[in-house]
């Protein structure tokens, strides 16, 4: 599937009754009227902490929860009517699975197989996922992120139109994580729609085209990954250590903040202050150690719009 788009929702609410004891019911909005537009043939990250209604979305969008209000299209479907042809056009990837650990790789791929009318060819699917050498392996013999794989590789048996990718590498090794990556942009190189959680944000900002964030049951954010919240023009931050005995001089347009011979420049105008910072120390014939530029990282940007969420659901 190109072109168009695979999720569209406008308006989503989720409305919980929760009782606490004899005449302490009260109501928990966990979705507040979201909407969301994810374009076929990408990777769509949805970023937010415990509690902000990210699990309660992604559930109403696989078909596994009921929503209260709003609506809901997921490759042209309503989620909510359980039509079994949406469920033969995705893949769902859980952060835990039940797979009979005796079986080999290929007769676990060939068992999902059977279960779609048009299953993609079993040669493939472990190609995508880099299972050619454990192919004959048992699961029980996998390494974690092995597993994982595996795990993609059952999602992608049936040849779905989109997947839901559910913290994909939680507890993966740097190594691990990297290899799990390049299965994701295998996936898009596929023309596959991915929709992404988690907690990672460089693995959002390495495999999304688009992010939204929600926190408190409301979509907070939403747009590339480097621009997301205007990070791209947003304030620069020069920071580096001073000799003892040194004394930075004013910089035009800059804010200095310094303590303990740390400086924190910061500017709307990197290049010039960078340029008159660095002169100054050739002139004095002092090294600015530590030296580095840097600008809001999408987890700062996170953090910022996040803080105060209180959990929901």
């Amino acid at each position: 599937m190109n072109g168009g788009t695979a999720i569209q929702v406008r308006g989503l609410r989720m409305t919980y009754h929760v009782r606490g004891g004899p005449g302490d019911e009260r109501t928990v909005e966990a979705v507040r009227g979201i909407d969301l537009e994810v374009p076929a043939g990408e990777v769509f990250a949805l970023l937010g902490p415990n509690g902000a209604g990210k699990t309660t979305t992604v559930e109403i969008l696989e078909g596994f929860r009921r929503r209260t209000g709003g609506e809901v299209s997921v490759l042209g479907f309503d989620p909510a009517s359980g039509e079994r042809r949406m469920k033969e056009q995705i893949g769902i990837v859980l952060q835990s699975t039940g797979i009979d650990p005796y079986l080999t790789v290929a007769e676990t791929i060939e068992l999902y197989r059977g279960y779609y009318p048009s299953p993609r060819p079993l040669d493939e699917v472990i190609e995508v996922v880099g299972l050619q050498e454990k192919r004959g392996a048992r699961v029980i013999r996998l390494s974690g992120g092995q597993q994982r794989r595996l795990d993609v590789a059952i999602a992608l048996a049936g040849d779905p139109e989109l997947l839901f990718l559910d913290e994909p590498t939680t507890g993966f090794d740097p190594s691990a994580r990297r290899n799990a990556w390049e299965v994701v942009k295998n996936l898009e190189s596929l023309g596959k729609t991915v929709f992404l959680t988690t907690h990672y944000m460089d693995e959002a900002q390495y495999l999304a085209r688009q992010v939204a964030i929600i926190s408190a049951g409301e979509i907070v954010a939403e747009g590339p990954p480097g621009t997301l919240a205007g990070r791209d023009t947003a304030a620069t931050k020069i920071r580096f250590r001073l000799p003892e005995g040194s004394e930075l001089p004013s910089l035009a347009g800059a804010a200095v903040q310094a303590g303990d011979g740390q400086v924190e420049l910061t500017t709307e105008d990197p290049t010039r202050t960078l340029y008159e910072a660095t002169r100054w120390a050739v002139e004095q014939g002092i090294t600015l150690e530590g030296l580095e530029v840097t600008r809001p990282s999408l987890e700062d940007v996170y953090l910022e719009l996040t803080k105060g969420s209180e959990p929901q659901a």
